[in-house]
């Protein structure tokens, strides 16, 4: 049975309530001896009970049957027992830049779906720390059926590069399609369906602090992400008996649990614990209208603090379309080290600092002070382009994962037949100008 979208509510760490049969919602207490309709009641949170006010997270649940009601979990055995993990925190980590082509799509003879796809290409950190990041990639051709999956070691940032995603949550429904993005909270059950029968993309697991709004400071109260262009689920809900699976990710592992009805069950909810999703196409972007070009934090949609004032342990970035005007100033982006680690990936057209082998589903890696920037046609094309004029970059959606910590690859993400081990080539090509003062 397909859950169908009942609309969406607009704001992010909003308060919400809705309910998907009038009269379920409890008036004026949270969880009353007997709840409308035969209900119970459930909350679920996501921060420490007393976080401040404006951190705490938490959602309170009426539903026909409460979570704990499913069998003992026993360690999963599908194919992304083998993909989906948090191995990345031991060994060595080369220096090397690394990109791969876009994950393969599976073959006709083949038949996976959202959670069996996941391919994990790096990360940091672990979820027992509360710290840190996973960044996994999926390309999938099947719906989720009869199963459901939760993480419980962080929340899921998605970013479609190919095909709609259907995802039915314990909330509602979320329809994204790519150039938008879903955030999926911590311990939130949900399935994916694929209405284009193929889908491939991003997912960034987050161990630490909920991503949240960047502060604008000097900007102003206006640009960026607007709170209002977030959109949570209206309360959706089945009632559907029958042998089914529940899949959790606890401790960078998976595990399942066989579950006689769908979870997918919540007959109206209110808090602010809740999925939700955005268009990047909404993103109101800064940019320098004098000279030199600005650092990339002015791309911030979200962000994960961390323990250090203005330091993310995540931070999520992106690069739409855009005028630059900057005058007497190399425009793309600069040759650069930074104390951060960027993992990149195209959603969309071309990515303006690379020339040719960077394409839509395709990703790199530059970490800690290793040195990146334009490759040599891109340079020479900016270094003699007439800056009276000026340069509309325009179908493009490029985004970044950027960590405090290393981004460690993976193993398989080395090894992997899609890494694009000429990498290094792009530069080569730079030809030393130096002209020795005269």
């Amino acid at each position: 049975m397909t859950i169908e979208s009942t609309g969406y509510q607009s704001g992010f760490g909003n308060e919400f309530a809705t309910e998907a049969l009038p009269g379920t919602l409890p008036e004026g207490r949270n969880s009353p001896q007997r709840v409308a309709h035969g209900l119970y009641a459930e909350q679920v949170s996501g921060t420490a009970f007393t976080a401040p006010r404006h951190q705490n997270r938490r959602s309170w649940f009426y539903r026909i049957r409460p979570a704990a009601m499913h069998g003992p979990f026993a360690r999963y055995e599908g194919r992304a027992a083998a993909t989906f993990h948090n191995d990345f925190d031991t060994g060595p980590v080369s220096p090397d830049q690394m990109r791969w082509s876009p994950l393969p799509m599976p073959g006709d003879e083949a038949s996976v779906d959202f959670l069996d796809s996941l391919f994990t290409m790096a990360g940091n950190g672990c979820a027992a720390s509360q710290s840190g990041i996973g960044v996994h990639m999926y390309a999938a051709n099947r719906d989720m059926q009869g199963r459901w999956f939760y993480d419980a070691d962080g929340e899921l940032l998605i970013v479609p590069q190919q095909g709609r995603l259907h995802i039915e949550t314990e909330l509602g429904v979320l329809d994204v399609e790519p150039q938008e993005i879903a955030l999926i909270p911590r311990g939130i059950r949900f399935a994916v369906k694929l209405p284009d029968g193929a889908a491939r993309g991003y997912v960034c697991e987050n161990f630490g602090a909920h991503l949240r709004l960047p502060d604008l400071g000097p900007i102003g109260s206006n640009g960026l992400a607007n709170p209002r262009d977030f959109e949570a689920p209206n309360a959706a809900y089945e009632d559907v008996e029958g042998d089914f699976e529940l899949v959790a990710k606890f401790q960078g592992h998976l595990w399942r649990a066989s579950i006689g009805h769908s979870p997918i069950d919540v007959v109206a909810w209110h808090g602010n614990h809740a999925p939700v999703k955005y268009d990047l196409r909404r993103f109101n972007t800064i940019g320098s209208i004098s000279f030199d070009h600005p650092d990339p934090s002015i791309f911030l949609v979200l962000t994960s603090p961390s323990d250090t004032p203005g330091v993310g342990n995540m931070d999520f970035v992106i690069f739409p379309p855009r005028w630059l005007v900057a005058q007497d100033t190399f425009r793309p982006p600069w040759f650069h080290r930074n104390i951060a680690s960027e993992f990149m990936g195209l959603v969309h057209g071309a990515y303006d600092a690379k020339a040719e082998g960077f394409s839509p589903g395709g990703a790199s890696l530059h970490n800690c002070m290793t040195g990146h920037g334009p490759d040599a046609a891109t340079f020479e094309k900016a270094s003699n382009a007439d800056l009276s004029k000026p340069d509309v970059i325009r179908d493009t959606m490029a985004f970044m994962f950027e960590a405090r910590f290393v981004i460690r690859p993976t193993q398989q993400a080395i090894d992997a037949a899609h890494r694009q081990r000429d990498y290094q080539a792009c530069w080569a090509g730079l030809q030393k100008h130096f002209d020795g003062g005269r």
